[in-house]
C-alpha cells in the first residue's frame, strides 16, 4: 500500500463528495495496490481501501498487496461486491467513464439500485502522472533495458534483411535482458515506409540508402520505457539528411525547453515551430509527447491542443516527426523526467544520425 497515493485519492474523493470511488481498470488496481493481476477491482472510500479478484489470484494477491481488505470472489466481482456490501448500498459511487464498459455500468446499477454512480475526471490519472522517486527509478530501469537492445540491434540492421526480422529481434532481446514484456508492437519503418508515423513491421527488406525508423519499448515493473531512433543503411541523399538535421534540431530544442510550470502545449510549439520554419511544418502530423508510467500513453499530453500544464515528476516522451510521403520520415523520441527547472533524461541512446 502506498499512502501518499491513497491520501490523494481521498482529497479527490472527500472534495467530490463521494462515499467511495470503483476502480477497475489494471493499471490503475495496480497503481494503488501493487497488484498485477489481469482481473481485479478496488473500492476507495474516505475511511478504507478494498480490493476484489477471483480464485487464479488468490496467492498472487497476498504476496503482492498490503493494507487492503483483500476479497477472492467466488464468482462476478460485481456480486461479490454486493453480497460483502463493500461498496454502500445507498450512497454516491464514483467511476471513470473512460473504464468501464456500459454492460458493467447497467449491472452495477442493478445491483445497487439504490446507489447513485456519477461519472469523475481521471481522479487517479491526475494523480498518477505525478512520479515518486521509486517510479522514475523504474521507468529509468526499462529505459536502460531498451537502450541497450538499441546497441545491440545497430549490429543486427543491415542491407538485406527483412523489417519482420529487425522487429523480432526486437522483442526477443528486451526479454533476453529482463523486461516483462514490449511495451507496444515495435515499429520498424524503412525507405519511404518510412512516412508512416505507426507502420507496422513487414516483409519489405532494408536496401542500402534507406533511412530505418525504430519505435521501441519494454515494460518492467509495471513501468514502461518508449525508445525511437532512424539510423541509416549505408549514406542517404541529402534530402533524406536534412530532414534528419531539422527533427534532431527539433528535438534538441524541445528537450532543453521542457521543465516544470509551461504549459504542454507550449512545448509542442517549440518543436513544431523549429519543423515548421525548415519548411516541413505539414509534415508533423502527430503530437510532440505523451506522458509515461503505468501505461504507454498517460498524461499529460504534450500536444498543441493540450490544456495541460507540465508539473515536477512528470515523465514524457519528447518525438517529434517529419514524413514526408513517397520520401521517407525521420522521428527521435526520448523519455525524460520533468524537474523544476529542466528535463531530465531517462534515455540515453545518441541522437546524432548513425550511418551503419
Amino acid at each position: 500500500m502506498n499512502a501518499r497515493r491513497l491520501s490523494a485519492i481521498r482529497q479527490h474523493i472527500i472534495a467530490l463528495r463521494l462515499d467511495a470511488l470503483l476502480v477497475a481498470f489494471p493499471p490503475y488496481v495496480r497503481y494503488l495496490s501493487g497488484f498485477s493481476g489481469s482481473n481485479a477491482c478496488c473500492v476507495i472510500t474516505p475511511r478504507s481501501q478494498s480490493l476484489l479478484t477471483d480464485r487464479r489470484y488468490a496467492i498472487q494477491v497476498r504476496e503482492e498487496v498490503r493494507g487492503f481488505q483483500l476479497v477472492i470472489a467466488k464468482g462476478s466481482l460485481f456480486e461479490e461486491l454486493r453480497s460483502r456490501r463493500i461498496l454502500p448500498i445507498k450512497g454516491r459511487i464514483g467511476f471513470n467513464p473512460a473504464q468501464l464498459h456500459v454492460a458493467e455500468l447497467e449491472k452495477l446499477k442493478s445491483l445497487f439500485a439504490g446507489a447513485r454512480f456519477l461519472k469523475t475526471r481521471d481522479i487517479v490519472g491526475a494523480v498518477a502522472a505525478v512520479k515518486d522517486e521509486i517510479e522514475v527509478e523504474s521507468i529509468r530501469a526499462a529505459a536502460a533495458i531498451s537502450d541497450d537492445v538499441f546497441r545491440y540491434i545497430l549490429g543486427v540492421v543491415k542491407d538485406g534483411i527483412s523489417e519482420l526480422d529487425v522487429a523480432a529481434e526486437l522483442v526477443y532481446q528486451h526479454r533476453k535482458r529482463g523486461a516483462e514484456a514490449d511495451a507496444f508492437e515495435p515499429i520498424v519503418a524503412s525507405g519511404v515506409r518510412g512516412c508512416l508515423p505507426h507502420a507496422r513491421a513487414g516483409i519489405k527488406r532494408i536496401r542500402r540508402g534507406e533511412l530505418v525508423t525504430l519505435d521501441f519499448g519494454c515494460r518492467l515493473n509495471g513501468y514502461h520505457s518508449d525508445l525511437t531512433r532512424t539510423v541509416a543503411v549505408g549514406k542517404p541523399r541529402s534530402d533524406l539528411r536534412k530532414i534528419y538535421r531539422t527533427v534532431q534540431d527539433a528535438q534538441q530544442h524541445a528537450a532543453e525547453a521542457a521543465k516544470g510550470g509551461m504549459k504542454a502545449k507550449d512545448l509542442d510549439a517549440v518543436a513544431r515551430g523549429w519543423i515548421k520554419k525548415a519548411g516541413f511544418g505539414r509534415y508533423f502530423t502527430h503530437s510532440l509527447g505523451h506522458g509515461l508510467g503505468l501505461q504507454v500513453h498517460e498524461g499529460p499530453r504534450v500536444s498543441a491542443q493540450s490544456t495541460d500544464r507540465l508539473q515536477s515528476g512528470n515523465v514524457i516522451t519528447i518525438e517529434p516527426g517529419v514524413y514526408v510521403p513517397g520520401v521517407g520520415g525521420v522521428r527521435i523520441e526520448d523519455d525524460v523526467v520533468i524537474r523544476d527547472g529542466h528535463a531530465e533524461p531517462l534515455t540515453t541512446s545518441p541522437r546524432e544520425l548513425i550511418i551503419l
